[in-house]
């Protein structure tokens, strides 16, 4: 049987590299390659590929987001996310989200080959070091409403702006801002919604 792969990097260099590679394994051909995260689902639609491989940061959307379409939309196709941040909270975000994979790019060939070919037997595959990092790291401190208002000062937006996004008070939203900063141990509401973004919390 051959594996149907859709391929979603934003990096043309590095998506015809991965491309070339996998087409040198004898039961993988890469039947769709997209540039932008908010292209994975329509490409899966036209080509029904059996594994999506997805860039964590794509523009349009990220792998995360496209990986949570294609498992409410497509769930027969197994979403492995790859990245090149070693960042344990992209992982459990990854997992919570339905991805059957995550994996950092520098990752051998061989070893990517593998994981393709391991969820479409339906096995789930992780890199071993971002698991342990996951583990050590634990849960993520912030709330569901923190992190909303954390996502939303994140580009410098004031308490008023986020309040109207969100539907709050402006009270609600510095209450918000002031446990976050302090669950993140920034000091300022872009300095924590960076810090939560590194970890994965957003």
């Amino acid at each position: 049987m051959t594996i149907r792969v859709l391929l979603a990097e934003d990096q043309t260099l590095v998506r015809g590299a991965l491309r070339a590679l996998l087409e040198l394994e004898p039961d993988i051909e890469v039947v769709a390659e997209v540039g932008r995260g908010d292209l994975v689902l329509a490409a899966a639609h036209e080509h029904r590929p059996d594994v999506a491989l997805l860039d964590i940061e794509m523009p349009g959307q990220d792998g995360i987001e496209a990986a949570r379409e294609l498992a409410a939309q497509l769930p027969g196709v197994r979403a492995v996310v790859l990245t090149t941040f070693g960042r344990p909270g992209f992982l459990r975000r990854a997992m919570e989200v339905g991805a059957a994979g995550f994996l950092v790019k520098d990752a051998p060939v061989a070893e990517l080959a593998r994981a393709i070919r391991a969820v479409v037997a339906g096995e789930r595959v992780i890199d071993r070091d971002l698991a342990a990092a996951a583990l050590a790291l634990g849960a993520t401190p912030l709330s569901g409403r923190e992190a909303d208002v954390l996502r939303a000062a994140a580009d410098g937006a004031t308490v008023a702006d986020i309040a109207g996004r969100l539907f709050l008070s402006e009270g609600t939203v510095r209450n918000y801002l002031s446990a976050a900063i302090g669950k993140t141990g920034a000091r300022t509401r872009v300095e924590a919604a960076r810090v939560a973004a590194d970890k994965g919390w957003l």
